[in-house]
């Protein structure tokens, strides 16, 4: 007999009644029923009961050890009878009546249980990640992860990609985010940086005629925390395909995403390819947002031209001045109480708006603050613009062009909310696309690049050299799940010509590009196929099938919201030599004394 186990604690069934069975994993609960000492022993596939009878010796060498506790147990597999069978359990119609018991390691007193469902603080249970994992929810979303990336990487080869594994140690490169910087010993005051993702190289891939690449790609940002962003590092589907078009691109990845949410989506409802196509500026102007949840049904409409002129002050003063006014619907809430319209307007000014206006709409005609001051036939034409009938609401967020839409964003997501309009369990997507190649920075008043800086822009040369740079649009792309954005990705800027001229508006000379990217441009100038790629995030795709609000759940490791690793001691100091050794003197900020 093997010495650990014949079986796993979730297979034996009432078939194996009177076979000799040996299991091991960890004391997951004990119960003292006087004669009889019951425990549920657990591992990576289930639990099982096995039964202790008083006076063993198996039952005095379980009864002292704590909950956690990894035993082997050997024994005859018994049918449960009548009451007893526990229907909630693949191995409920059996226990294990155990003969020995073979004690592999004794837990000390636990800093969080495993059994049960209380909830503990995230420093603890990131510090003790290990026994975190054990509980049921935990294995359930790992095993998920692994089910997820094994049926990713078999639909990606179905589709003709070959799987390739890019450097780790790489040169800087501008992809939004601090890198990772690491130092080199053997050359003195110069670094690799961790890659924030592997775009060069995924694209000298392409050059080198590899034609479809793929890798589940670890990628490195020095950035803050989100709920759905983890510091530090993640994992994506990168791909690239040699010789396509956006849609060739749309056309490969969709079938693959929507596979897998299908198939693990437990009969979820699923956008079904083709997925709809949004360009920026829409996404924009309706949702509020670049990542808009196609769950809520609520469409936002530009009213600046209703207001522009108007007896309304404070918006025909926000058109004049070159502001926008957008409206945002609330069906069948005209005849709310007052306190449901206050709410929304005291969450506004929490959330650093002046205010959230409305009119109410009624048999009647319009009512509340803004209709007694805004001309009858112009509330009308608004309640016309935005298909609203007599019951409902209209919501307004006014100001600069560059703030009022992403507040109408928000106010459509809160109304979406507080309306209980957002299909809870369906997966919706969308490819935004045609987003701006150049953006102002507000801080800088320079010109920055949008998105990514290796994208091939919408009439390429000749648009660069003849349009104003911030009404170029670039052949890049957005999938969103329910207001997540899944990835990023684009079609390339294969050409040298282009590249350096791009690069020149965003404030980089030709030596910059030379000296950043010369590797790449180099391979461009021997022949560079045209290309495209995107890269979804693993786990924001695993977070949203495990219906998880926060991406820590289905990161085997993760670190905590300030970049530490509480387990390991992560970041930690190096000893001086080390430094010394790598050619490193530290400049650490003052230390600050509190009173």
């Amino acid at each position: 007999m093997h010495a650990y186990r014949t079986h796993t604690c979730g297979a034996l069934r009432a078939a194996d009644a009177g076979r000799t069975a040996r299991i091991s994993g960890w004391i997951h609960s004990k119960r003292d029923h006087g004669g009889l000492l019951f425990i549920d022993l657990r591992d990576h596939y289930g639990l099982t009961q096995c039964v202790f009878a008083a006076g063993s010796q198996a039952f005095e060498a379980v009864e002292r050890l704590r909950v956690e506790s990894v035993v082997t147990v050997t024994g005859t597999v018994v049918n449960r009878e009548g009451a007893t069978i526990n229907p909630k359990l693949p191995t409920g119609e059996i226990e294990l009546k155990a003969e020995t018991v073979a004690v592999q390691s004794a837990a000390d007193v636990l800093p969080m249980q495993v059994a049960g469902d209380e909830k503990f603080p995230d420093e603890i249970r990131l510090k003790y990640r290990f026994i975190d994992l054990r509980r049921e929810k935990m294995q359930r979303n790992m095993k998920l992860r692994a089910g997820v990336i094994a049926s990713i990487r078999r639909r990606m080869i179905d589709s003709g990609f070959t799987e390739f594994q890019t450097p780790i140690l790489t040169a800087s490169s501008p992809e939004g985010a601090r890198d990772f910087l690491v130092p080199s010993r053997n050359h003195p005051g110069k670094f690799y940086a961790l890659p924030q993702a592997p775009q060069q190289f995924k694209q000298l891939a392409m050059v080198a005629g590899l034609d479809r690449y793929f890798q589940i790609a670890p990628c490195f940002r020095d950035e803050a925390s989100r709920a759905d962003r983890s510091p530090g590092e993640f994992y994506q589907l990168d791909f690239e395909m040699s010789f396509v078009t956006q849609d060739d691109v749309f056309n490969t990845l969709e079938p693959v995403i929507a596979g897998v949410f299908e198939e693990f989506g437990e009969d979820r409802a699923v956008t079904k390819p083709p997925f709809p196509r949004i360009p920026y500026d829409t996404s924009m102007l309706l949702y509020g947002s670049d990542k808009p949840d196609l769950r809520n049904p609520l469409l936002i409409t530009d009213v600046t031209a209703h207001f522009a002129g108007s007896g309304f002050g404070l918006f025909a003063k926000i058109a004049a001045s070159g502001g926008i006014v957008r409206a945002i619907p609330a069906p069948g809430t005209a005849h709310n109480p007052r306190s449901f319209f206050d709410k929304l307007n005291d969450w506004a000014r929490e959330s650093g708006a002046g205010g959230l206006g409305y009119i109410q709409f009624d048999a009647d005609g319009p009512k509340g603050p803004i209709a007694r001051n805004l001309e009858a036939d112009r509330a009308e034409a608004i309640r016309l613009a935005c298909g609203l009938k007599p019951g409902d609401s209209v919501f307004f967020a006014a100001g600069k062009k560059d703030e009022a839409p992403k507040f109408s964003g928000a106010v459509r997501t809160r109304l979406g909310n507080e309306l209980g309009l957002i299909k809870d369990g369906d997966f919706k997507f969308c490819w935004i696309t045609d987003f701006p190649m150049f953006e102002l920075n507000e801080e800088t008043k320079q010109i920055d690049f949008s998105h990514n800086p290796f994208s091939m822009p919408q009439g390429e040369l000749e648009a660069l050299n003849t349009q104003d740079p911030l009404t170029i649009k670039a052949y890049q792309y957005d999938i969103v799940c329910n207001g997540i954005e899944l990835s990023s990705g684009a079609i390339r800027n294969h050409r040298p010509d282009v590249m350096i001229r791009a690069f020149e508006i965003a404030g980089y000379t030709k030596d910059d590009v030379e000296a950043r990217f010369g590797g790449m441009l180099n391979a461009f100038r021997y022949g560079a196929p045209p290309h495209g790629g995107s890269a979804p995030g693993i786990d924001r795709i695993v977070m949203l099938l495990a219906d998880e609000p926060n991406i820590r759940e289905v990161i085997l490791f993760p670190l905590n919201q300030q970049g530490e690793d509480l387990m390991m001691g992560a970041p930690a100091e190096i000893p001086a030599a080390r430094l010394k050794e790598l050619s490193i003197a530290l400049a650490l900020p003052p230390v600050v004394r509190k009173g």
